[in-house]
């Protein structure tokens, strides 16, 4: 078993590091805007269709 001596200094320590990082300032990296595509008439949208191949052979 610990004395007291020993696990009053672990809590001191502990004390002691958690008020030394709640007073380092913190580091805050600014996110840039998400870049937002114009939307699109359906005039401008390229037509679509579907496409069946078919694989299998006639003999």
């Amino acid at each position: 078993m610990l004395d007291a001596f020993i696990i009053e200094e672990i809590k001191r320590r502990e004390r002691e590091r958690e008020q030394r990082d709640s007073e380092r300032p913190a580091v805050q990296i600014p996110l840039p805007e998400p870049n937002r595509a114009p939307q699109q008439s359906e005039e401008d949208k390229p037509q679509r269709g579907v496409i069946i191949i078919d694989y299998s052979m006639s003999r």
